[in-house]
């Protein structure tokens, strides 16, 4: 028995951006038609932290995965990161393992491409604009997203980390057909003329102010994923169409939504199965909230095993 071992950057080259929104939206839709089973994340506590277990089979598409995350806080004393992720594809038929990748490029990957899924059926055909919260990796991932699926011509980042804001905006700019970027002095400067915000912070309070808002934003928020994180204003989220990945776990851990008392319109997957229309007006402000599924990381994972072994990346362990 054979399986393939995927370092991060081979992950990243199996798997463009492009591609990996198309792989989403197929799991989204799976499993808002109940073609998907995705049991609760099982919490496997030390006395050193926490490792979490995310397993997924979607049905029409037989993609089957396992993503293990552990979050350890004393990591970084060791040389180490907080969180780790590795993902393990199954033989559907077999149940034999396939490849085993790295995680964190993955989940960045998938992330951002559920970011890119909600602009693409969310956001005004003719956004231009962004305004991006949080510098970090995923923040680069949704952004990378965005431009994929919109002609963007501006980006405002706002960090309250000026350092990491001014390498993403150097980095942003050597991008291929880059469209302008720059660091914005406060939050309200980064929203005033933004078609699309996405946040990607770990903020317990909310980033900007609702009344800075333009008529017609749509906003994707990937960064609170604890009912004590708050990204977005309730009084936004009251007045917003608000689109989720999974009812059942953003009113579990979603703090924008348990906060708000949010009404949920629709999960992703109900609008790309036309089983709900996604924005209707062009004055309506659009919220899409994800704290992330495993189906994700398993239509993701198959595809990159797929383009691995066409393109031979990555290396064979006999087991």
């Amino acid at each position: 028995m054979q399986i393939r071992i995927l370092k991060g950057e081979e992950v990243r080259k199996a798997l463009p951006m492009k591609a990996a929104i198309e792989r989403v939206r197929l799991a989204y839709g799976q499993f808002s038609s109940g073609k998907a089973t995705m049991p609760l994340r099982t919490r496997l506590n030390t006395d050193k932290g926490v490792t979490l277990l995310m397993p997924a089979f979607l049905h029409q598409s037989r993609d089957l995965a396992v993503k293990v995350v552990s979050v350890y806080g004393d990591n970084p004393k060791l040389g180490l990161p907080t969180v780790s992720a590795t993902v393990l594809v199954l033989d559907p038929d077999t149940g034999m393992p396939r490849a085993f990748m790295d995680g964190d490029s993955l989940t960045a990957l998938r992330t951002g491409a559920a970011g890119g899924v909600a602009t693409d059926l969310l956001a005004g055909k003719d956004a231009r604009n962004v305004a991006l919260f949080g510098a970090g990796v995923q923040g680069r991932a949704q952004l990378e997203a965005v431009l994929t699926v919109r002609k963007i011509a501006s980006v405002s980042v706002y960090d309250p980390v000026e350092a990491a804001a001014k390498q993403l905006v150097a980095e942003i700019r050597k991008w291929s057909d880059a469209p302008d970027a720059h660091i914005a002095d406060t939050p309200q400067a980064a929203v005033r003329d933004a078609d699309i915000i996405i946040t990607a912070s770990t903020s317990k309070t909310p980033l900007f102010d609702d009344a800075d808002l333009k008529p017609g934003v749509h906003i994707t928020g990937v960064g609170s994923f604890t009912p004590e994180m708050q990204e977005i204003p309730a009084a936004t989220v009251h007045r917003a169409r608000v689109v989720v990945d999974s009812r059942e776990a953003c009113r579990a851990e979603a703090g924008d939504i348990i906060q708000s008392g949010a009404d949920i319109h629709a999960e992703l997957g109900e609008i790309i199965n036309g089983d709900a229309p996604g924005r209707t007006e062009a004055d309506q402000i659009t919220f899409f909230k994800s704290v992330g599924l495993a189906v994700q990381d398993a239509v993701t994972a198959s595809a990159v095993l797929a383009a691995a072994e066409k393109e031979d990346l990555g290396i064979l362990i006999d087991l």
